[in-house]
């Protein structure tokens, strides 16, 4: 399958370019982004070319991934969709509802393949561990995911985007990707408060009858960073295996679920519906946080 990659950041640099690079069934067509030395700097390091546009670059693949802030993802995403392109994601999908909305709905008029890079869905311990907690009765859930945006060693320590949505949408993804699948999906958001910085506390409600507790932060210290989950029920104790995986590995198995997507026409449980899902949830939490 041609790809084309939408995005020059460090995820750009650090993942896609790589895996798309070396992933055996795939053809790396080339690279756009907003600033074109970016472009050239990635298409030099990865192979393809740089492109003077999205839309030139949109046209000449099968498929484009993108690794761009959400709110600049998703209008390209609903555009590639629309011209028939299988669409490879990352979270959060959008920030608005009506725009992960779109992505869907441009997905569905052309009946194109999409995944969301969560990355937990698709590291080798933790997927095999949701998959396996899924099927049981929990009575409660409790998921922490800190990281240290401010730390001065983070690759995206520049990026406007986090900066300024936080934790709740950075790092609300991850958890709410691995919950939702073993839980039930959020039937409603019983509390959303702040706490210290970019902190949130978050109470769910989910469709199995389990509640959830989630915090989420980019400011918390280098020292006490970390993602953490936790289920009880009666199937006794059980916590979320920890897996430092390379991201380019992670990222290979969501590029061989696009492909197999688009070759069966069977939805991945991680495709864009699934991504407006975790966005409406998210959307929700900021309304109740006022922000």
């Amino acid at each position: 399958m041609r790809v084309g990659l939408l995005g020059t950041g460090p995820w750009a640099e650090i993942a896609y370019g790589p895996a798309l690079r070396d992933h055996s069934e795939v053809e790396f067509v080339g690279v756009w982004g907003r600033r074109p030395e970016a472009a050239a700097s990635i298409a030099s390091a990865f192979g393809g070319r740089p492109y003077a546009s999205a839309d030139s670059l949109i046209d000449d693949a099968e498929a484009i991934a993108i690794a761009l802030p959400p709110s600049v993802q998703a209008p390209l995403a609903a555009r590639a969709a629309r011209a028939g392109r299988h669409l490879l994601l990352d979270k959060p999908l959008a920030i608005e509802v009506t725009d992960a909305r779109a992505v869907v709905d441009a997905a569905a008029e052309t009946g194109v393949a999409s995944v969301v890079f969560f990355t937990s869905r698709f590291t080798d311990a933790p997927r095999k561990w949701i998959a396996e907690q899924s099927g049981r009765d929990w009575y409660t859930g409790r998921a922490e995911w800190l990281g240290a945006l401010g730390s001065g060693d983070s690759p995206f320590a520049d990026s406007p985007w986090r900066w300024e949505k936080g934790g709740l949408w950075d790092v609300g993804p991850h958890a709410l990707s691995v919950l939702l699948p073993v839980l039930g999906d959020v039937e409603e958001v019983l509390a959303a408060a702040p706490g210290r910085e970019d902190t949130v506390h978050l109470v769910l409600r989910h469709s199995r009858g389990a509640s959830s507790t989630v915090t989420l932060s980019l400011m918390a210290p280098k020292e006490g960073a970390g993602n953490a989950v936790e289920l009880r029920g009666v199937s006794g104790v059980t916590s979320m295996p920890s897996e430092e995986e390379d991201p380019v590995t992670s990222l290979s198995r969501a590029i061989d679920a696009l492909l197999e997507a688009a070759d069966t026409g069977r939805a991945h449980p991680c495709d864009a519906r699934f991504g407006l899902r975790v966005v409406e949830i998210l959307a929700t939490a900021a309304q109740l946080l006022g922000r």
